[in-house]
Formats: structure tokens, C-alpha cells, sequence
């Protein structure tokens, strides 16, 4: 008796393992399906907002320096999510106007 229930347990521990491991497979996949959305999401907001500083500021001539920190920070986040464009460019020409509206 204790012959046929060793050799009935042991393929079903294995084939159990393996359906846990292939669902706990498909849901890191899933989760990181997710993750990278979510990422691809925060680096087009982060552009956007990168892109609409510049046509803000260099309209105005100049960039104030709270603006420009807070503009480091939103432009390193971007670059750290993988944004490496046109973005980049736009954000070194805001970082080299004036921090102060000149005088006429």
C-alpha cells in the first residue's frame, strides 16, 4: 500500500511544482508587462513636460532658477527611464537662458 502511494505522490509533487512555478512565471510576466507600461507612461509625461518648459520659457526669453531646478529634476528622471531625444537637446538650450527678464 505504502509502494503505490510513493508512486502515485511523487509525480503529482512534481507536476504540482511545476504548474506553481509556470503561475508564478506568468504573473512576475504580467506584473512586469505592467511595470514597463507604467514607466513608458512616466517618460512621455516627463517629456511633455520638458518639451512645454521650453516653448514656455524661451518665449519669455528667460527661466527663472526655481524653474530650472525643477526642471533638472523632472529631466534626470526622464533620463534614468531611458528618454535620451529630442528632449535632451530642448533641455539644454532652457538650461542656458538667463534666470532673470533683462531690462530694455
Amino acid at each position: 500500500m505504502t509502494e503505490i502511494f510513493l508512486k502515485w505522490l511523487i509525480p503529482f509533487l512534481c507536476g504540482g511544482a511545476v504548474s506553481a512555478a509556470g503561475v508564478l512565471y506568468g504573473a512576475w510576466k504580467n506584473g512586469r508587462k505592467k511595470d514597463r507600461a507604467v514607466e513608458n507612461g512616466l517618460q512621455s509625461l516627463l517629456r511633455a513636460e520638458i518639451i512645454r518648459s521650453y516653448e514656455k520659457y524661451t518665449a519669455r526669453g528667460f527661466c527663472p532658477l526655481y524653474a530650472k531646478e525643477s526642471l533638472k529634476r523632472e529631466y534626470d528622471s526622464y533620463h534614468q527611464l531611458g528618454g535620451n531625444d529630442v528632449a535632451t537637446e530642448l533641455y539644454h538650450q532652457i538650461m542656458v537662458l538667463p534666470t532673470e527678464e533683462r531690462g530694455e
